[in-house]
């Protein structure tokens, strides 16, 4: 006869934060929202005829190209025009293109960046604050009068990229879809793409995504990635860190039988600091959180209802707690999952209805009310309840239940969230904090969902 562990402490179903708990509860929808959100800010989309001297230049009125229209007679006869919204910086790099429909005279087009507030009688390049590639003669100017040689000329029909790499803090430009040259960023502040025209009959178009690049700006992103993955690989770690930080993990969530393995496959071994510091308080009920896991991953949550009445009740004596709520919601859906619609209604009559009179399971609820409304409910916008993820998503709960049975434990937050979660989220906070430094307002932030797409979509 198994006895119960939590007989001489009580669990408190109030250490199980909800709203916590349901960061997981989402669709990939709903997760794809959360990485636009994160990194959400305005992008050039046209050209901005606003701030424009207008003398010597018209801009279409679909705001995508610009054309010179006068005689030019002296150096400030420029024609140039900047986007809407400034260049794009929550992001590893922004890129736009224009391309040369006429060369006009002298074929004196150019492209940059420059900042608010820039002359527009002059050329990208010329004045402080700014750069720009120019056509007629293939030099870059960085801010001064004078150019330095730097690639190809361009005439009509060629198309130019300008972009910044936020990590590597340099500016690059291409001609028709390869890679030009770079050199560094020294510009500070909010750099607005810039085109110009400068003698007759030049006309240019612009692209600032809408369309598909000619540069293969993705596959730019790819490497720089991957230059990232390896510079992160390279950083020193402590001797049995990395060892220790896995092995924390599967014992937080119960994977008993990977950790049984992991452990025999590892060459090295946590440090008896770190073990006997905190590998202790992980390894209580592993036994048992491990079998409950199992049931409630192979959907048989009648039998996880029975273990925890068993081994822990306080868990499971408040049919009103978070646990209870999650377990008789999964019940309800494995009902759902095997088509058994009738007695899923029965089920949700008896054991769900009372719920709804709580405001934090409303949301919850009336998603996992839905999967009745669809006749294929895999396939609905509530289809993602029917996953794998959202056992995981149960069994994650109950086990922080279990945890917080302990009564040795030191820390109740760490119940809730693995070390190695932790971490992630110091990461991600510092990733964001860094950004918003004085002059340092660029960059992606850490995202580990984000990450984890792209490694499987990328192998």
């Amino acid at each position: 006869m198994v006895t119960s562990e939590d007989s001489s402490t009580p669990s408190d179903p109030s250490r199980i934060d909800l709203e916590r708990l349901a960061a997981r509860w989402r669709s990939e929808a709903e997760w794809d929202k959360v990485d636009f959100g994160l990194d959400a800010e305005p992008e050039p989309s046209e050209l901005n005829t606003l701030n424009s001297s207008g003398l010597f230049h018209v801009v279409s009125t679909d705001k995508m190209s610009v054309r010179y229209v006068t005689n030019q007679h002296h150096g400030h006869d420029v024609g140039v025009v900047q986007s809407n919204y400034p260049a794009a910086t929550k992001r590893i790099a922004y890129y736009f293109e224009m391309t040369v429909k006429n060369v006009g005279l002298k074929g004196q087009c150019s492209i940059g960046f420059t900042t608010d507030g820039f002359k527009m009688c002059r050329q990208p390049g010329w004045e402080v604050n700014s750069c720009g590639y120019h056509g007629d003669d293939g030099y870059l100017y960085r801010g001064q009068g004078k150019g330095e040689s730097f690639g190809p000329t361009f005439t009509s029909g060629d198309t130019i990229g300008a972009g910044i790499n936020y990590i590597s803090q340099e500016f690059f430009f291409t001609k028709n879809g390869n890679i030009v040259g770079s050199f560094p960023k020294e510009i500070k502040g909010l750099l607005y793409p810039t085109i110009a025209v400068h003698s007759q009959n030049e006309e240019l178009t612009v692209n600032f995504g809408k369309e598909p690049f000619i540069f293969d700006f993705e596959a730019y992103i790819y490497e720089e990635r991957l230059k990232l993955q390896l510079l992160a690989g390279k950083s020193p770690l402590q001797s049995g860190l990395t060892h220790w930080i896995v092995r924390s993990y599967l014992l937080h969530y119960g994977y008993q039988d990977t950790l049984a393995s992991f452990e025999n496959a590892s060459e090295a071994n946590p440090s008896s600091a770190l073990v006997n510091g905190f590998g202790g308080q992980l390894e209580y009920a592993l036994n048992h959180r491990k079998v409950l896991r199992q049931f409630i991953n192979s959907g048989d949550i009648d039998s996880a209802f029975q273990k925890l009445r068993e081994w822990y009740p306080s868990v499971v004596q408040d049919d009103n707690s978070v646990i209870c709520f999650l377990l008789h919601s999964q019940r309800f859906i494995e009902y759902i999952r095997r088509e058994e619609l009738e007695a899923a209604v029965n089920y949700g009559q008896a054991h769900l209805a009372k719920y709804y009179q709580n405001k934090a399971f409303a949301s919850l609820l009336t998603d996992t009310s839905a999967l009745l409304a669809y006749k294929i409910p895999l396939y609905s916008c509530v289809g993602y309840l029917l996953g794998s993820r959202q056992r995981e998503f149960v069994a994650d709960a109950v086990n922080a239940a279990v945890l917080a049975t302990n009564p040795n434990s030191k820390d109740q937050e760490g119940c809730m969230v693995s070390c190695l979660e932790k971490l992630l989220r110091q990461l991600t906070v510092c990733t964001l904090e860094r950004r918003n430094l004085a002059d340092e307002d660029h960059g992606e932030a850490f995202f580990l969902h984000r990450d984890l797409s792209w490694q499987s979509r990328h192998g």
